[in-house]
């Protein structure tokens, strides 16, 4: 394997001749201005980089190199940079670690701490490049888009995989905004239909007059502008999957043929007089209690037990213990690598602020305010203020004392492991125990 890339930015021949010598471990690439080193990087690419802000035209300043970091950064947001800087210079270097440089080291050049700075940013970069590839292998699986340690949703996942191979109709309850999609689709991906179309509808965001002919498709002249044969949603799906988002919202008119063809397995298109044969495995949603809507008339009851052969209840964002946290990172990584951002952490009070509210909107409200915060940003952290969430305070339930004494337990260590992403050590720190305590806690309480 050939040595790492390392990219030094600096005017002085001297420094320059130095710094080949010293970090001799690397492949070293020199510029000595802004031009020749956006040049360099393109065509090398280099995971990390050391910088002196004083370059060409303004070497007494720091405008040029602040320019040139900001054009990194916007190139290259992975690219770890290193600001060398003068005592004199500490002002301008704690303002390059704002705009999102990875370190500054003070001049005179200690070559030492300087390789130990460097070997540590490499490091990082190789960590956050196999996060990359990891998440991209789990993007592929059927239950990629799942995330949780949450004891509810793991149990949710692993029911996923035991029903899928079934041709068993699913019914996924919870709240908006929870997952019930994902779900549906992992249900599809695990079945012996993936290889089949995966069709889906949300009842509600379709007149009921639509709806019908969305559904069963119509043929020509069956109605005013019906001017040629369309297939409905559920021919569409013959051999695969479909998915009836928002099941609760249907017309009671509507739900008797829909009844008939889960009976019967065959449709008759809007205008049309012949039956048509359907192979589908159905899998329907709501957020609404349908055993109440049919109890008081509003939901056919025989359609709900046809319906309802296996449910699966997803649980609320703010039920599931951690997620919160967990989720948080994974959308702030999600949307720096998206909005070409260097990488970003939560402030404390940011973090605080994530586990302390309830979430109404479940993951999809969680996304769009990381997402947002991820833009407006101005530092290297995001705040509690760019997350615009309101305060609010966690019950605590009362159980027995050695109940309680688990669950805290339990409750704390998912905490910890969902502030640090998953960091063992960072974790152990938090928690104030060693790793192998951490260890030993999270195989009691059955973590991986």
């Amino acid at each position: 394997m050939g040595k790492h890339k390392l990219l030094v930015v600096e005017d002085d021949a001297g420094l320059q001749k130095q710094l080949r010598w010293s970090l001799d471990a690397y492949e070293v690439v020199v510029a000595g201005d802004r031009e020749s080193a956006m040049a360099q990087l393109r065509r090398h690419q280099p995971a990390v980089a050391t910088m002196d802000l004083g370059l060409p035209p303004d070497p007494d300043g720091a405008s040029e190199g602040l320019a040139l970091l900001q054009q990194i950064l916007a190139a290259s947001p992975d690219t770890k940079v290193i600001i060398l800087s003068g005592s004199q210079e500490r002002a301008h270097a704690l303002k390059a670690i704002a705009m999102g440089a990875y370190d500054f080291h003070q001049k005179p050049l200690d070559g030492d701490a300087l390789a130990l700075v460097i070997a540590r940013a490499f490091y990082l970069h190789a960590i956050q490049q196999e996060n990359r590839r990891m998440l991209q292998i789990q993007s592929d699986s059927p239950l990629a888009g799942i995330i949780s340690r949450d004891p509810g949703m793991l149990k949710v996942c692993r029911n996923v995989e035991k029903v899928a191979p079934s041709s068993a109709t699913v019914m996924l309850l919870g709240d908006s905004g929870s997952g019930k999609e994902l779900i549906a689709r992992g249900l599809h991906h695990l079945s012996a239909r993936a290889d089949k179309r995966f069709v889906a509808i949300n009842c509600a965001a379709i007149p009921e007059q639509l709806l019908e002919s969305e559904l069963f498709g119509y043929e020509k002249g069956a109605f005013t502008g019906a001017q040629r044969q369309t297939l409905g949603k559920l021919e569409l799906a013959h051999g695969g999957t479909f998915f009836l988002d928002e099941i609760g919202d249907m017309a009671l008119a509507l739900q008797a043929k829909l009844l008939r063809f889960l009976q019967e397995r065959v449709i008759e298109r809007v205008g049309g007089r012949s039956e048509i044969s359907i192979d589908v495995r159905i899998v329907c949603a709501t957020h609404q209690n349908l055993k109440a809507l049919a109890e008081a008339g509003r939901f056919r009851e025989d359609l709900y037990y046809r319906l309802s052969e296996i449910v699966l209840t997803i649980p609320p964002l703010r039920d599931r213990v951690g997620d919160s946290a967990l989720l948080a990172h994974h959308f702030k990584n999600k949307f720096c690598a998206s909005e070409s951002r260097s990488v970003l952490n939560f402030s404390p009070e940011a973090l605080a602020a994530i586990e302390s509210y309830a979430w109404p909107g479940n993951v999809r409200e969680m996304e769009n305010c990381i997402r947002r915060a991820v833009i407006m940003a101005d530092g290297p952290q995001i705040t509690a203020a760019d997350l615009g969430l309101p305060d609010g305070a966690a019950e605590e339930e009362s159980v027995n004392l050695r109940q309680a004494r688990d669950a805290a337990e339990y409750k704390v260590m998912v905490k910890a492991l969902a502030r640090v992403d998953g960091n063992i050590v960072k974790a152990a720190e938090l928690l104030g125990i060693s790793r192998p305590t951490l260890y030993d806690l999270m195989n009691h309480h059955g973590l991986k």
